[in-house]
């Protein structure tokens, strides 16, 4: 698990330099795909259940799910989700981030930080004899007091040697309900939050899902592993361990 949630994170290392005006959903994905396959993994997406691309890309009002596009061009002021998973050594690793492309609104990078918030703030909870209701409290206390929704039809979710497994990690929630939290343990934290409304929509692709008010979404997601005394990220980002 160790290996495949770093590989996982080094892709979103790997991929933020490239992240400018001007370059097309579609190239992100195959750099992201050659990168993966050179190091002897396979994109968990590929195929799974019949999705077209290698990573999820998911811009503005799009809450997760999009798929890669020539057509979607990143434009200065976008915000961009990108959601990664890797297969390697028959482990699953899965992580996002929503990156700020060119010079983003202050709304739009309020967003952002606070979605960040809710997920540290969400994994700050995780220890054995906790409850995944806790989880979702959390976050959902911390979007709702910066006056933003949560995205409930979407959840985070056991990982491991299948790409989604039991928990659901859900994203609001009461304190000390839903499964009891066990030490080895590994789980996905990744809240989606919006800007307006909570409610969605599906394309007739199937997959991509955006806010039915047309209003921006943001997301980040780590895996998570639970410890004897609380947790590892096995995602970390570089930039995020200077943070610690």
């Amino acid at each position: 698990m160790r290996k495949t949630c770093t590989l996982a994170r080094e892709v979103l290392e790997f991929i933020e330099p490239y992240l400018k005006p001007g370059i097309s959903t579609l190239e992100v994905d195959k750099l992201c795909h050659d990168y993966i396959v050179e190091k002897g993994a396979y994109p968990s997406p590929l195929n799974y259940h019949g999705f077209p691309k290698s990573i999820c890309s998911s811009l503005n009002d799009v809450i997760c799910h999009g798929i890669p596009s020539e057509k979607d061009i990143l434009k200065d002021g976008d915000l961009l989700n990108l959601d990664i998973t890797t297969y390697l050594n028959k482990f699953h690793g899965d992580t996002n981030k929503t990156f700020l492309i060119g010079d983003v609104s202050p709304e739009n990078k309020k967003l952002v930080d606070v979605t960040y918030q809710c997920l540290r703030a969400g994994i700050d909870v995780v220890r054995p004899g906790a409850h995944i209701g806790d989880i979702g409290a959390v976050i959902q206390e911390i979007a709702h007091r910066e006056g933003y929704t949560v995205v409930e039809e979407y959840c985070g979710h056991g990982i491991g040697r299948e790409f989604h497994e039991e928990p659901q990690v859900v994203h609001v929630g009461v304190k000390g309900t839903g499964p009891m939290i066990k030490e080895g343990m590994t789980f996905t934290i990744e809240p989606m939050i919006n800007i307006g409304e909570r409610h969605c929509k599906v394309l007739g692709d199937g997959w991509t899902v955006l806010t039915k008010d047309g209003k921006n979404s943001a997301q980040f997601e780590h895996t998570i592993l639970v410890t004897k005394d609380g947790y590892e990220i096995l995602t970390l980002r570089q930039e995020e361990k200077a943070q610690l």
